[in-house]
């Protein structure tokens, strides 16, 4: 193949994202001549008044672009999703490739994250003797009977908790929140495979997590602890139970999702054993800059700064409206 098959590829990541956030999506197809499906791009077209339009494959999750069988098929992908961009005078069309397509209308591109991904044993008894001592040493004192933490997995009924947790880590990071609605929807589009992971210490939930098993891996979308009980390991201790659970769905994989290297979420995520795996995110871009939504970028940076010092039911009931709107 010549780009493989990614996890935003799963038909149910399209429906999700795109009905979460209320937005139109789009599947261009190329089939060759008996009719048999050479390749695949989904696409999800954020707008909002206040940012203009977008053409995302996909929003919120790190995985998505083009699937295809052959470099003609690629670049037929991409000359539908070009002419979709111009027709509905997007700013920018975005691919989030692993693998780079080599095409002169892809003017712009990223690269200054990397997936962190870990193999997995059959048993959580090999991954504990993969680990390094000092980790497992951390992971035991995480499960110390003095923090009292307690792992749960479930779907809606923890959706509460989840999101107690993520809403007030967002706002601790200067970042709008995702509404529920994303959520009810990812668990309505994958029924059988997407949970809650919920960390509770004494009845307070202190760090959650969103999971997504597919045959080929784990992925964590969404994970947050809250700043406050950092000292009772609740964030080891809730890794280690999100990676517990994906050997014991026989996930071949987990995924720990992006970072920027050398960061602080890298140096956690590595320190399992993750390995770094290329991210390409490529642009056709139409008007403007790619960089001018990243945060770090110039007044971004001082919103960041402001955001932080909101009260948290003002950005829980603020944050959803901007963020559907930011690719």
């Amino acid at each position: 193949m010549f780009l493989e098959p990614l996890v935003g590829h799963d038909p149910a990541w399209l429906a999700a994202t795109a009905q979460g956030l209320g937005h139109r999506s789009y599947l261009l197809e190329t089939r060759n001549s008996i009719g048999e499906l050479t390749g695949q791009l989904p696409l999800v077209e954020v707008a909002t008044p206040w940012f203009g339009r977008f053409l995302v494959s996909l929003p919120y999750i790190n995985t998505g672009g083009i699937w295809a069988h052959t470099l003609e098929a690629a670049q037929d992908l991409l000359g539908q999703a070009v002419e979709l961009a111009d027709h509905q005078k997007v700013r920018y069309l975005e691919l989030r490739h692993e693998k780079p397509l080599d095409d002169p209308r892809l003017n712009a591109s990223r690269t200054d994250k990397v997936h962190m991904r870990l193999p997995l044993p059959d048993s959580t008894d090999k991954l504990l003797k993969q680990f390094r001592s000092e980790l497992r040493s951390q992971i035991k004192r995480s499960q110390h009977e003095q923090f009292g933490s307690q792992a749960s997995f479930g779907r809606q009924e923890l959706l509460e908790p989840f999101y107690e947790v993520f809403s007030t880590n967002m706002r601790d990071l200067g970042t709008p929140v995702f509404g529920k609605r994303l959520f009810l929807s990812i668990l309505r589009n994958f029924p059988e495979t997407a949970e809650f992971c919920v960390v509770q210490q004494k009845g307070i939930a202190v760090a959650a997590a969103l999971l997504i098993h597919h045959p080929t891996g784990t992925e964590v979308p969404s994970a947050s602890s809250l700043r406050a009980y950092n000292a009772t390991q609740c964030n080891m201790f809730l890794y280690w139970n999100l990676l517990a659970r994906a050997v014991e769905r026989k996930s071949p994989l987990f995924d720990f999702g992006r970072s920027s290297i050398d960061s602080g979420t890298y140096k956690f995520k590595k320190q399992w054993g993750s390995v770094p795996a290329p991210a390409h995110w490529q642009y056709y871009l139409r008007k403007g800059s790619a960089e001018a939504m990243r945060p770090d970028q110039g007044a971004n940076a001082k919103l960041v700064k402001v955001w932080q010092k909101l009260p948290l039911w003002v950005t829980r009931l603020a944050g959803p409206a901007i963020v559907r709107g930011i690719p």
